[in-house]
């Protein structure tokens, strides 16, 4: 996958079908996502939103329709070229994936080690810098159960982000974060497509991350197992005629509700 100025649209989904089995999860789900974009796939719990994900980072093959990296199909590449292609992924995942018994350090030195010929100094060195980047300068000797939910969560994004990927995909970034940790990582997320120009996809039914951050969205539900809505949220909205859309949207920013209600259980952010 190579980066392409002629090339607006990184990542194409076309007519995507998911399924375990016999069981379809979602069906014809269709966008495009624009180089240097953040883009959220939203909606309710047991709709599919990790199952597509999941085969847009190829760890689920889909029932039909095609991935598209730079016009290229992922999944109608050979196993070496999917495998080159997803070098240049980030992702961070719901529960962080941290390795418990290293530290946050040798945690962001492992894609370096496994991926590049650097030597140890500079994988220390670069792992420090991601580190710092992520607000969590001199917690490179901490383990991860030595510090807060929200410094592992980005923790996990200084791995994520070791490699510097073109696209960087998020799965529930701020489940189980309290607010104000939820903020600094929605802030972190804008800093990553500000300053590096990442193409960014976030997983996630959280209204007030959706609103921050969403430059475009998809509307996934789980009884009609297709997309109900494409667009920004805040003019989805605004504009929707579809009641769906205007009750999962306007719901969780009014608080109302235990799914879509205020982010967060209370963890203090260390």
């Amino acid at each position: 996958m190579t980066s392409s100025a002629s090339s607006p649209n990184h990542i194409v989904v076309r007519d995507l079908t998911l399924a375990y089995g016999e069981t379809v999860i979602q069906r014809d789900v269709r966008f495009e996502v624009p180089r240097g974009r953040i883009f959220v796939i939203m909606g309710g719990s047991g709709c599919g939103k990790s199952t597509l994900l999941r085969a847009m980072i190829g760890l689920l093959e889909p029932a039909g329709g095609e991935v598209l990296y730079d016009g290229t199909s992922f999944w109608g590449a050979d196993p070496a070229e999917r495998e080159s292609m997803t070098r240049h992924f980030g992702i961070s995942y719901q529960s962080g994936a941290l390795w418990s018994s290293m530290t946050l350090a040798e945690n962001v030195s492992l894609p370096l080690e496994e991926y590049t010929a650097l030597d140890g100094d500079e994988i220390a060195r670069i792992a420090s810098l991601k580190l710092a980047l992520m607000g969590l300068a001199g917690f490179e000797e901490y383990y991860p159960a030595e510090i807060s939910g929200g410094m592992r969560k980005r923790a996990a994004l200084a791995r994520a982000t070791a490699l510097d990927p073109e696209i960087l995909f998020f799965d529930e970034p701020s489940a189980g974060l309290d607010p104000i940790s939820s903020e600094r990582l929605d802030e972190l997320i804008l800093e990553l497509r500000d300053s590096m120009g990442m193409t960014i996809v976030v997983v996630t039914h959280e209204l007030a991350s959706i609103f921050t951050i969403a430059d475009d969205s998809i509307l996934l539900d789980a009884q009609s197992k297709t997309m109900i809505a494409r667009g920004k949220p805040s003019d989805l909205l605004e504009g929707s005629s579809d009641p769906r859309v205007v009750e999962f949207l306007s719901r969780g920013r009014k608080g109302g509700g235990a799914e879509l209600g205020p982010r967060g259980d209370g963890t203090a952010e260390g």
